[in-house]
């Protein structure tokens, strides 16, 4: 809900209005990673500005520029101004809400993802909105948050491992794309260790804290699917891009971006499914111990109701029952009522009834 409301802010404002919806305070600071590199140097420069990132885009060379922290319209602004990008391109970097998706404006891609987490002591799922603008030569990253996983991409750069350091920047755009789609499956790997877990606790014990704790796990999941699901679309959409930012050896490369994504969107659905089953299971337990409950308090029930019936017929004050006055009438009504009792008990596990 209260991100509903931050969006709703947004209506009635023309196209292309800068309104961020996330959660950051706007005098957070924003941090700017610049790294530059070819295959026979690479220059890594942090806490730099816009201004300081300039010189680096004209040279014959490879530069990412990593931004953390999209809560500040002026700096999105001044981006958008600096590399000339459309202001709808801004507009759906600054909305945290929106859907993961790919754009072409031509002279550029336009990439949006969602980087997830997973907190085992809260079981909730962290997302983060993260962007991609691809250029000739320029990879521009915008997240919300500082920390993410592309801490592997940045060794390799330094290093100069692999063949990213050789590779134009489409390249360094599927390799943050490779390891966003990596992180998801140790979230879901995470993610299927709680399931486990609650699959044995339901049979054990079903508690009503347990029940909470599945419906709150199955909401993650839809969540999780929200983030994924698109980002298949995104893959099969770079594979039949005709953009000429997209090289053909780079497409190799995004057919197994495509192949993890499948992978993670059936695990998702697994998960779903086997969260859908314990709550079956948690239903049925709780209706097998009812039925338990019930039919030992119908035996207890059934037991006495021909014991009832003969207090009953005694209780009444009639002056001539034969029985009043008889010397062993006590003990004969007391003989009949346990004979009675576990004549029935003896019948019922006859019937195996309990």
């Amino acid at each position: 809900m209260a991100q509903q409301e931050k969006i709703s802010k947004k209506y009635g404002m023309s196209p292309g209005s800068l309104v961020y919806t996330g959660d950051k305070a706007p005098h957070e600071p924003v941090s700017i990673t610049l790294i530059d590199y070819n295959a026979d140097e690479m220059v890594e420069k942090t806490g730099v500005s816009l201004d300081d990132c300039e010189p680096y885009i004209s040279r014959d060379s490879v530069t990412w520029i990593d931004i953390s922290g999209i809560h500040n319209p002026d700096i999105i602004s001044r981006l958008g101004s600096m590399f000339h990008l459309h202001p709808l391109l801004l507009e759906d970097v600054l909305n945290t809400a929106g859907r993961p998706k790919i754009d072409d404006y031509d002279e550029y891609l336009f990439i949006v993802l969602k980087m997830i987490d997973y907190r085992t002591d809260s079981l909730l799922i962290e997302h983060e909105h993260v962007c991609l603008v691809i250029r000739e030569g320029l990879v521009i990253s915008l997240q919300e948050h500082e920390g993410d996983v592309f801490g592997p991409v940045r060794e390799r750069i330094r290093k100069g491992k692999g063949r990213i350091r050789k590779s134009a920047s489409d390249y360094l755009a599927y390799a943050l794309m490779d390891m966003i789609v990596d992180h998801y499956f140790w979230v879901l790997e995470e993610l299927g260790e709680s399931v486990e877990a609650f699959q044995d606790a339901v049979l054990v014990n079903p508690e009503p804290t347990i029940l909470e704790a599945v419906h709150n796990l199955k909401r993650q999941v839809i969540h999780i699917r929200k983030s994924v699901w698109p980002v298949r679309e995104i893959s099969a959409a770079l594979l039949r891009s005709e953009s000429g930012l997209i090289r053909q050896e780079t497409q190799l490369y995004l057919r197994d971006v495509y192949d993890h994504t499948i992978q993670v969107v059936e695990t998702v659905e697994t998960f779903r499914e086997v969260l859908a089953s314990v709550l079956d299971i948690y239903l049925s337990s709780v209706n097998n111990r009812m039925s338990e409950v019930m039919k030992v308090l119908t035996v207890i029930a059934t037991i006495f109701i021909p014991l009832t019936f003969l207090a009953g017929v005694y209780g009444m004050n009639f002056e001539f029952m034969p029985e009043l006055e008889w010397r062993y009438a006590y003990p004969a009504v007391w003989s009949v009522f346990i004979i009675v009792g576990f004549g029935m008990v003896a019948w019922f596990k006859h019937k195996k009834w309990f």
